[in-house]
């Protein structure tokens, strides 16, 4: 019975040893990974190496015989003895992982050599929306010494993207392969969509003449702005009296403030790729409604209100509060991106689920009957609505008269129109 216990035991001890073995192969393979491939070159000296091969066979001739198996044997050896980049570390400085719309990232890349190596590129890999991959050649570095190289990334479109990872790039004398030896990993970078300073209230006007509240409301108690005068009637704070206009008038008179009807904002985001414009690579329309959506969602945020953000296909982010909540809101909109379900899904979440307590913010560039047709019945319902038209050709202008026609607050921006100053000019341009 010993025999066996000892046998698996000596079994088990090779098992963990493999297991050691493979875990610090594959480690090392993360760090340094190596790759081989032809070049356009070599490529085509394989393929000309076939014709020689084909006519031998035809003409029945050794010497094209020879000289295709030459050729062969000479790409092999260029394949298999292409020189290594071994021993490099490289550091990255000025590569952070977060980034605003617009953002210049200086980065400076710092090589150091184990041992000397000469006559490599240093090769940058970056998304083609950061431009184009930075190529640096080497003719020649020697063990110890270190090399700095800067070079710029220009955040031009929101995303999230992978820069790198940062290959060191050796071909054979002849250059018909190329070996790529990692010395970097990849780095996730988050750009954000560039944020506007704008003004948005939720706002109870249309239920105030005649004043009456909508069925279910949360108004602030004290008000968010200066609305107006009126006479003094018992119960009132006695802070609130303007002494100045009363002497002037002859009664008491109070300040009066406007009301928000909730504290609870919902952002919905019209993804639908069929209602926005696009173009090359991007959706200028589409680019307009993430940056409308963020700068409302993150004015909210920090105004104290709850928000909530929506899509055609479902929720972008859990409902947060507060401005410290600011980053991971746009963590979201920086990943969000076109899908292929219509405007009408959310509407009629929407209506399942009525929020008649949340002030709701539409961004969208089309509106059809039905879409319209749900959008009265959550302003029947008591329902707050924003609509914020993105206006890109002469279709989506109709979004516009169809969302006043409806008794919805408006507001239409074009691409590349300042924020702030559409939403102060267009916001209740509808019936309130």
């Amino acid at each position: 019975m010993a025999m066996p216990l000892r046998i698996r035991t000596a079994g088990s001890r090779l098992v963990t040893w493999r297991d050691r073995v493979v875990d610090a192969y594959t480690a090392r393979g993360q760090s340094s990974k190596r790759h081989r491939r032809f070049t356009r070159a070599g490529k085509l000296a394989l393929a000309g190496a076939v014709v020689p091969w084909v006519l031998g066979y035809i003409i029945a001739g050794p010497a094209l015989y020879v000289f295709a198996y030459a050729s062969v044997v000479l790409i092999l050896l260029c394949y298999l003895l292409a020189p290594k980049a071994t021993q490099l570390e490289a550091t990255r400085v000025g590569l952070r992982p977060l980034a605003q719309q617009g953002d210049r990232l200086e980065v400076e890349v710092e090589l150091v050599a184990g041992r000397s190596l000469s006559t490599f590129v240093l090769e940058e890999r970056l998304p083609a929306a950061l431009g184009l991959p930075v190529r640096v050649p080497i003719a020649r570095v020697t063990r110890g010494s270190t090399i700095n190289h800067r070079y710029t990334i220009v955040c031009s479109r929101r995303g999230v993207y992978e820069v790198g990872p940062l290959m060191a790039v050796t071909s054979d004398p002849l250059g018909l392969t190329q070996r790529e030896t990692r010395i970097a990993d990849a780095f996730e970078l988050r750009v954000h969509p560039r944020i506007e300073h704008v003004s948005d209230r939720p706002l109870t006007r249309r239920f105030e003449d005649p004043p009456v509240r909508p069925p279910v409301s949360k108004p602030w108690p004290t008000g968010l702005e200066f609305y107006g005068m009126r006479e003094y009637q018992p119960g009132d704070e006695l802070r609130r009296i303007v002494w100045r206009a009363s002497a002037r008038m002859g009664k008491l008179m109070v300040r009066e403030a406007e009301e928000g009807i909730t504290d609870q904002v919902t952002v919905i985001l019209d993804t639908d790729r069929g209602s926005h414009s696009w173009d090359v690579d991007h959706s200028e329309s589409f680019e307009t409604g993430v940056r409308v959506a963020a700068s409302l969602a993150v004015r909210h945020l920090q105004d104290g209100y709850e928000v909530r953000c929506d899509s055609n296909g479902g929720r972008l982010v859990r409902t947060l509060r507060g401005a410290s909540r600011t980053l991971e809101l746009l963590d979201a909109f920086a990943r969000v991106d076109m899908s292929r379900e219509p405007l009408l899904a959310v509407l009629r979440r929407m209506a399942v689920e009525p929020r008649r307590d949340a002030h709701n913010i539409l961004i969208t560039p089309h509106l059809d009957d039905q879409e319209a047709a749900q959008l009265r019945l959550l302003i029947e319902r008591g329902a707050s609505i924003l609509v914020v038209a993105l206006l890109w050709d002469e279709e989506s202008s109709e979004t516009l008269n169809v969302a006043a026609a409806l008794g919805c607050q408006v507001a239409g921006i074009r691409p590349g129109q300042d924020l702030a100053s559409a939403l102060n000019h267009d916001i209740g341009a509808g019936s309130r």
